[in-house]
């Protein structure tokens, strides 16, 4: 069995799943999945009404770069009603949902109902910089 190498271009994603970026460059730090879900789920909750975030740009601001899928995974296994997971598209301002399927509908629905514009199933999205407001919100004073 050949060993898994664990950092560099090769190296096994699973395996740096968990690594963070300190600040100011220091090596990354261990997460735990734990840690990591309540990362996303604190940006997506504090992602105003009216506003969208593509899976990557939630994934930065949480600290993770580079995993979307991980933003996926951490929706589709959500269980709380109250969090604001419409809000959240692809990149390309898509909803992720099969068009015309029912969750699509009601991404749909609910982003038209805080004032979004949504054609045919398309947001545009906002730069990056504009979430400088969630920095304060997920990472300021309590």
């Amino acid at each position: 069995m050949a060993a898994r190498r664990t950092d560099g271009p090769g190296a096994d994603r699973r395996h740096r799943a968990g690594a963070v970026r300190g600040a100011a460059g220091d090596p990354p730090a261990a997460l735990t999945p734990e840690q990591a879900r309540e990362r996303i789920l604190a940006v997506i909750r504090a992602i105003p009404a009216g506003q969208v975030m593509g899976y990557g740009q939630v994934a930065a601001r949480a600290g993770l770069p580079g995993r979307a899928r991980l933003t996926a995974r951490v929706l589709g296994m959500n269980e709380d009603p109250d969090l604001p997971w419409h809000r959240v598209l692809r990149a390309d301002g898509r909803i992720a949902m099969p068009e015309g399927s029912r969750g699509w509908r009601e991404q749909s629905q609910r982003l038209r109902a805080e004032g979004v514009v949504v054609e045919r199933g398309r947001v545009r999205m906002p730069a990056l910089d504009p979430a400088k407001a969630l920095d304060a919100e997920i990472w300021g004073p309590r």
